[in-house]
């Protein structure tokens, strides 16, 4: 079994920053794919960010790029999300995510474990 631990949401003004992270027990994810989603309400869950821990390839949904960056640490079993000029449209949970394969997807179907989400809000 995995567990997966978000944290770092709260509230934030437009233009601010929050910086997200996801611990993961049980397994190590030295060679596993994460990725991070949200969902806002009303909304379908979308995807924000991927990356493969094997190679460091990332990517990322088209309205967060140039703003999110994702990032790993495997040594402590660690993706992180940091996010820069945040928007009220980036208001939502955000989920993380891991594959039990290393390829990185946008596919939340692809995704074996989920955390429980940590709630951005971002404010006018």
């Amino acid at each position: 079994q995995v567990q997966l631990v978000e944290s770092g949401g709260g509230l934030v003004q437009a233009g601010g920053s929050l910086r997200l992270s996801c611990v993961a027990s049980g397994r190590t994810f030295n060679n596993y794919a994460m990725g991070w989603f949200r969902q806002a309400p009303g909304k379908e869950r979308e995807f924000v960010a991927t990356i493969n821990w094997a190679g460091g390839n990332t990517d990322y949904a088209d309205a967060v790029k140039g703003r999110f960056t994702i990032s790993r640490d495997n040594t402590k079993n660690t993706v992180n999300l940091e996010m820069n000029s945040l928007r009220p449209e980036d208001t939502a949970v955000y989920y993380c995510a891991a594959r039990g394969s290393a390829l990185k997807s946008s596919v939340p179907q692809r995704y074996a474990w989920w955390g429980q989400g940590t709630q951005v809000a971002v404010s006018s």
